[in-house]
């Protein structure tokens, strides 16, 4: 896959194409593949922030867009996560099928987040790291005892229902797992220094799980 800054690229997804940003630094040995969640996009700013800093250790990025702009007007869809993960299996075997040698991660956030584990578990040691931030983590159901990649889970500790869903989410995974709790933080992670603390953590799992 050849370096680029920016660049749009257009992915075949199960009849449909996604839009969406990739950015590889010359030399990356991973890639990893940003999964949204409900009612956002690949221009998230929390997510495009977290992805500028993973890029600056070296790591590639790509950020899309789960769902066509049709499909988005359903509300329904955007909490179909079997669908979302079918989507997240698709382009990541895009991704593949640009560049085999990268090793491939996960973010995912609220809803993406369970579509990542489920992408995980599908794809067993073929993904090598997942993060999940502010992550609807208990749509991963059945699927958690599966994921064999190496697991993080960020939490505010302010968000207490997502707190308490992750906690119970964690003792089912049997993989590598670590679970980071953001101190004064909610679901968005709003204050700069709560979305800069997010971000470090990720990018320190990245870094050490794909390289």
């Amino acid at each position: 896959m050849p370096s680029s800054t920016d660049r749009t690229v257009q992915i075949p997804a199960d009849g449909a194409t996604l839009e969406g940003t990739l950015d590889v630094p010359p030399g990356a040995a991973g890639l990893v593949v940003f999964a949204h969640g409900s009612g956002s996009s690949r221009h998230s700013p929390r997510n495009n922030y977290v992805a500028e800093v993973v890029r600056e250790r070296g790591v590639g990025t790509l950020l899309f867009d789960l769902l066509t702009e049709r499909e988005d007007r359903d509300r329904r869809n955007r909490f179909d996560v079997p669908l979302l993960t079918d989507r997240l299996a698709a382009v990541t075997e895009w991704v593949w099928t640009q560049d085999g040698s990268l090793s491939v991660g996960f973010f995912g956030s609220s809803t993406g987040a369970g579509a990542a584990l489920r992408a995980a578990a599908r794809f067993g040691s073929d993904v090598d790291a997942v993060v999940s931030r502010g992550g609807r983590v208990d749509m991963a159901a059945g699927a958690l005892p599966e994921v064999t990649a190496p697991t993080l889970f960020i939490v505010g500790d302010a968000d207490t229902e997502v707190l308490a869903l992750n906690r119970r989410a964690y003792e089912r995974l049997t993989c590598r797992r670590s679970l980071h709790v953001v101190a004064g933080a909610g679901h968005l992670f709003e204050a700069e220094d709560e979305l800069r603390e997010v971000a470090t953590v990720a990018a320190d799992w990245f870094e050490e799980s794909l390289r």
